[in-house]
């Protein structure tokens, strides 16, 4: 193996293999790096994010506590469900039929931007990995890491990772920061409408409050709340009971 592994970054007649040496690297970054990563995090609390790290660096505030899924209200996380991804316990990475939609709204309406179809799993995949920079060879990247996220982690763990690591907010991640922040309670104690207004922020967190009385926050909530019954009734939930 030594021996291989000499092969791959030095050439016999002495000049240096600068082609080999960037795949080996691109291959190391994206096969067994990730695949360590996810194997450790599946069972202990992900520390830090791309995201926060950048906020740290740039000297914004960050507030984050990990929580264990039971720690974390069902209420909270049937709204997730009800509002990002409906399908979440019966897809494997990715929402083809809303994938479907999106693309077949936007051929109405192609002046519009088109809308998102990312799954939970395609989130965490890239809040784990990835800075929140747009560009194709990203959601490339992306796909490949959403497919080791659901080849690795059960269900339960992508959505206590999610909810534990997105952004709610003025530097608040995760379910606890959130729930602390704008209502005063523990992530275990949100009740239903609290949840659903959180899950209203999720959008556009830095410009929607869960705390406020708009109109806008309170329409989208009870929305998110009736998603979030329907999740209940048909036990869209299963996966992670």
């Amino acid at each position: 193996m030594r021996k291989f592994l000499r092969s791959l970054w030095f050439r016999d007649d002495g000049r240096t293999p600068w082609v080999r040496r960037m795949v080996v690297i691109v291959f190391v970054f994206l096969v067994p790096l990730p695949v360590l990563y996810l194997l450790v995090f599946r069972f202990l609390p992900v520390p830090l994010t791309p995201q926060m790290a950048l906020d740290v660096a740039t000297f914004q505030p960050v507030h984050q506590t990990w929580r264990a899924s039971d720690e974390i209200s069902f209420n909270l996380k049937r709204a997730v469900i009800g509002s990002e991804d409906q399908n979440f316990c019966n897809h494997h990475g990715f929402d083809w039929d809303d994938i479907q939609q999106a693309v077949k709204q936007h051929e109405r309406h192609p002046r519009r931007q088109l809308r998102g179809a990312s799954t939970i799993s395609q989130q965490v995949a890239r809040t784990l990995f990835l800075l929140p920079v747009r560009s194709w060879v990203r959601k490339g990247v992306e796909a490949y890491l959403t497919v080791l996220v659901e080849a690795i982690w059960p269900k339960d763990r992508i959505l206590t990772a999610y909810l534990n690591l997105v952004d709610w907010g003025r530097g608040n991640y995760g379910a606890a920061a959130a729930a602390e922040a704008y209502f005063h309670v523990p992530a275990s104690m949100l009740s239903k409408s609290q949840s659903a207004r959180l899950a209203a922020t999720l959008p556009n967190p830095d410009h929607r409050r869960a705390a406020s009385s708009s109109r806008f926050i309170t329409s989208d909530s009870e929305r998110i709340m009736r998603r979030a019954w329907e999740v209940e009734r048909d036990e869209l939930d299963w996966c992670i009971k």
